[in-house]
């Protein structure tokens, strides 16, 4: 009688989640089990010190040769451990740990009864502006769920991204989504608002989500496996790949054609590229502001990771038949976003076009199917992760009666009112439309290159006049700051807590340091390009 054999891990090479998930638990446990006062420092010194034990777990790795030469296929065979993977687990980590400032921060909303609140709502589950809500508020309560639902999301990414088998990716869509989904509905102002974004976010996300489940029921039927590899030898037509007992009922183009479609779509809908869009303005308006910034950055990054593998692990050699249709969704992301953005009068609306403008600009990269895409990719979505993290973190200060000022006209005059915060928010919206001596230059340098280099130079025209159409409602914005006049009853900054300063501190010397010496950085995404097959 053959014995059962216990699964091989390695515990190492898998740590980043581990890490995460592991104080996601302690987290919940922390909600369960400690007094209501003594949560919120609880939570966040666990989600810090998780966080930045993950980061340092991925540079450990790095630094050990597992984005290069020791890269290798981990948890039997359903994770990768590359270059790319420990790339963007990088950048999610960091993402994950600049956002917990911005969850703790308590310095912005008005003490109640002398005590300090955030930006989520007192009462969740109550009804808005109910009796138990209005009663929490009194209290003085704070809703510290929301940093093992980061913790959860962040976990969710890391396997995202490292995903090297089709039910681990969906498993990891589904814990990554399922926090956002929630924290999306938390915003103690304009909680109405906050529930629609959620819901809306919910219904989408779940139809993305069984596009994306579909998909992969059909590459199963015509691989008759779910793993990366097995799938791409199929494709590729490897002497030995079809299971001889499967043989009559699998290699059905039909089925490859139509599930890798389904899969793409699925992975588009959480990119926020046209026409999948829809959700995203939405969302990015209603959410708390700190939980939008985390959100625009992190899930970009994972969503990016994830739809790289597929196309140049599993398949590349449909890339004939995928690569137009990219071209299509690329260059309508490019146009659609500059051009609505253009109408827009809410700054987080704005933001919001703006990142779908820029899901147009990374696919120019990915569709060029090259190394130098992979890597120019990278390193886009590290620098555009940590503009939008400060740009958002911005936001959260301009403020009157009603909490956040997110029209665009209580935004005129703010340059006189807060020279430096103004001034930084116009190196942010600078970056994000490409100026020289800005991270954004740079990255929209590397994508175009790699797109030229590859022979799609129609892309490059295309993406260069959506940039110049971009400009014009980034600059409108500069123009508004410091060139009109403050309105006697207009919004005021609030100061912040070193939480909320540091990043945006973080973000503003990110920005110039990627935009005036980028070489270290892009060299670094360079040698982290190179997929495990």
């Amino acid at each position: 009688m053959n014995e059962l054999q216990a699964p091989d891990i390695e515990w190492v090479a898998l740590s980043p989640s581990l890490i995460v998930f592991g104080a996601a638990i302690v987290g919940v446990l922390i909600e369960a089990f400690l007094p209501r006062r003594q949560r919120y420092y609880a939570e966040v010194a666990v989600s810090a010190l998780a966080l930045a034990g993950a980061f340092a777990a991925v540079i450990g790795l790095a630094a050990s040769g597992h984005a290069t030469d020791e890269s290798q296929i981990a948890g039997m065979g359903a994770l990768a451990v590359d270059g790319p993977a420990l790339f963007l687990q990088g950048v999610i980590a960091l993402v994950g740990l600049v956002s917990v400032a911005l969850f703790a921060e308590r310095r912005l909303e008005p003490a109640v009864h002398g005590a300090r609140v955030d930006s989520f709502a007192a009462a969740p589950a109550a009804v808005p502006g109910g009796p138990a809500e209005q009663e929490a508020v009194k209290a003085g309560r704070t809703t510290t769920e929301i940093f093992p639902l980061l913790l959860f999301a962040v976990g969710g990414m890391l396997l995202f991204v490292a995903a090297n088998d089709l039910l681990v990716l969906f498993i990891a869509l589904e814990v990554l989504s399922l926090p956002l989904y929630l924290l999306c509905a938390l915003a103690r102002r304009r909680r109405l608002l906050s529930q629609e974004a959620a819901v809306k976010y919910f219904l989408l996300g779940a139809f993305a989500s069984a596009f994306l489940l579909f998909g992969v029921a059909l590459l199963y039927g015509y691989a008759g496996t779910v793993s990366y590899a097995g799938i791409a030898d199929v494709v590729a037509g490897e002497p030995g790949a079809i299971d001889p007992g499967l043989a009559g009922t699998m290699g059905n183009d039909a089925l490859l054609l139509i599930g890798g479609a389904l899969l793409v779509m699925g992975l588009l809908f959480k990119v926020g590229a046209v026409p999948f869009h829809m959700w995203t303005p939405d969302v990015y308006q209603g959410a708390p502001t700190p939980v939008t910034g985390f959100m625009a950055a992190a899930t970009k990054v994972a969503a990016f990771g994830a739809l790289l593998r597929l196309l140049y692990v599993v398949l590349p050699g449909l890339s004939w038949d995928w690569e137009p249709v990219l071209w299509g969704v690329t260059i309508a992301s490019m146009v659609g976003g500059a051009v609505i953005a253009i109408t827009q009068t809410d700054v987080k609306r704005l933001l919001a076009y703006s990142s779908i403008a820029h899901a147009g600009f990374i696919l120019a990269g990915v569709v060029s199917l090259s190394e130098d895409g992979v890597s120019s990719v990278l390193f886009y979505l590290g620098a555009y992760s940590l503009v939008t993290l400060g740009a958002f973190a911005v936001v959260t200060l301009v403020r009157d009666s009603g909490g956040e000022a997110t029209h665009l006209s209580k935004w005129a005059g703010l340059g006189r009112r807060s020279p430096l915060l103004a001034s930084v928010f116009a190196l942010f919206l600078l970056a994000f439309a490409g100026i020289p001596l800005t991270s954004g230059f740079a990255g929209k340098f590397a994508v175009f290159r790699a797109a030229a280099d590859s022979g799609a130079m129609g892309l490059v025209v295309v993406g260069v006049l959506a940039s110049a159409i971009a400009a014009f409602f980034y600059v409108r914005v500069i123009v508004l700051m410091f060139f009109s006049e403050p309105k006697p009853d207009g919004p005021s900054v609030v100061i912040p807590s070193p939480l909320t300063s540091s990043v945006i501190g973080l973000a503003a010397v990110a920005t110039v340091v990627l935009g005036v010496a980028p070489q270290y950085f892009l060299d670094l995404a360079g040698q982290a390009g190179v997929f495990v097959r």
